[in-house]
């Protein structure tokens, strides 16, 4: 589980280039989607599976 802090700076940062951070709100831990976080703009720009991927994707301009 991420601390609430370091999802709190991961949401800032990609609230400073203009998107927002969700977590998938599946609550089936069988679901594929299960835990995955989305990146969104005006449309989905990233489905990610850890923090660390998103934060890696928000740092990153090349990896997109």
């Amino acid at each position: 589980m991420e601390d609430k802090a370091h999802v709190n700076r991961v949401r800032r940062a990609a609230a400073r280039q203009g998107l927002t951070l969700r977590k998938n709100r599946t609550r089936d831990p069988l679901a594929l989607a299960y835990g995955w976080y989305v990146l969104r703009g005006k449309r989905e720009l990233a489905h990610l599976r850890t923090l660390e991927e998103a934060e890696r994707w928000l740092a990153d301009p090349s990896s997109r």
